[in-house]
């Protein structure tokens, strides 16, 4: 599949300055030919941008004073722009309409005509499953689900029972949505579980990545708020709640009924304790232990930086002691001032 840079700019905007050419596909600005088309997010790649063969480039109008020789798509946001492409040169796989004969569909069902049912997915009693889904090879969903319309859950999810998704939202390989949360009383020599009688509610547009899990709520819902989007490996238990447009990175925790705001952003291995609130467009760093409410929006980090090991071991012995030199340094303080109120006090 190519287009022409012309009818690019017709489906997306921008505009396109020199030659109109044909480009076959999206390609990295360094490796690009000259029926390819690359992007220059920022001017710290100017180097690699005048070196770039590449037949086209999306670069901003301030990079464009550079290249008059060249053919480009001129956008205020070109990584936003290469996105756009990107689905223009990919656009989503329309479901193939129907029930595969493979696939075991439960009584009282209401599926979308338009939607497909793959074979060897299951789904449970009483499910509502809306139009232009795909529910693909291994999928479990379990009794009483409701599903909205242009949803994907990709091969071997497993939506547990009662669960809601809204429209247009995709769940990735391995993903478990709805599995008990981590309830359990001590009861003299053992444990009790407590039933996890809430539900999972993903709202629309929200996108889940692969081998996630979010666990039903204890009594309430776990609620996933409109366009958060959240990455592989992440575990999301009870009762917790994110905000819109919130996007978390791969392999956080997220302790119980823990509340995240909207339009946040979590790194990498992050750690949430439960039971606290973080407040909207707050920005968490990678590794970084959330132990207590962030009230306040603002970027937040307390990851140790890396030091060889030479460098740690000295420190930890440090570390170790903190708590002395503490004391010791509030006992230097106390002396210092009786030596100051003395060296004060008039003398006879």
């Amino acid at each position: 599949m190519s287009y022409t840079l012309e009818h690019i700019v017709a489906q997306l905007g921008g505009e396109l300055r020199g030659q109109n050419r044909e480009v076959s596909r999206l390609a990295p600005l360094d490796l690009a030919g000259a029926d390819e088309i690359a992007f220059v997010a920022s001017a710290k790649f100017r180097r690699q941008m005048l070196d770039s063969a590449a037949g086209a480039l999306i670069v901003t109008e301030a990079l464009a004073a550079e290249l008059p020789d060249r053919s480009l798509i001129v956008a205020a946001d070109p990584y936003l722009y290469f996105a756009r492409l990107a689905t223009l040169f990919h656009p989503p796989k329309v479901p193939r309409a129907g029930i595969h004969p493979r696939a075991v569909v439960g009584e009282g069902c209401r599926i979308g005509e338009s939607s497909e049912i793959a074979a060897n997915a299951t789904v449970g009693d009483n499910v509502v499953i809306g139009e232009r889904c795909r529910i693909m090879p291994g999928v479990v969903v379990g009794d009483g689900c409701q599903i909205g319309d242009d949803v994907t859950l990709y091969p071997n999810v497993t939506v547990y029972h009662g669960c809601v998704i809204g429209d247009r939202v995709g769940v990735h390989s391995g993903s478990v949505i709805g599995g008990d949360g981590f309830g359990l009383a001590w009861d003299k020599d053992h444990w009790f579980k407590i039933p996890q009688t809430g539900r999972v509610v993903l709202e629309d547009d929200v996108e889940i990545g692969a081998n996630t899990t979010v666990d039903r709520g204890a009594l309430a819902d776990t609620v996933i708020r409109k366009g958060a989007k959240i990455d592989n490996l992440v575990q999301i238990a009870h009762n917790v709640e994110i905000g819109e447009h919130t996007a978390i990175a791969g392999c956080v925790g997220i302790a119980g009924s823990t509340k995240i705001g909207a339009r946040c952003t979590v790194g990498g291995a992050a750690m949430f304790v439960g039971h606290i609130e973080v407040a909207d467009r707050t920005h968490i760093g990678g590794g970084t232990l959330v132990s207590k409410s962030i009230k306040e929006a603002g970027n937040y980090a307390s990851s140790y930086p890396l030091q060889s090991m030479k460098d740690w071991l000295s420190n930890a012995v440090h570390v170790r002691h903190l708590d002395d030199f503490a004391k010791r340094v509030k006992q230097l303080e106390r002396e210092l001032e009786t030596l100051k109120k003395s060296k004060e006090e008039p003398h006879e």
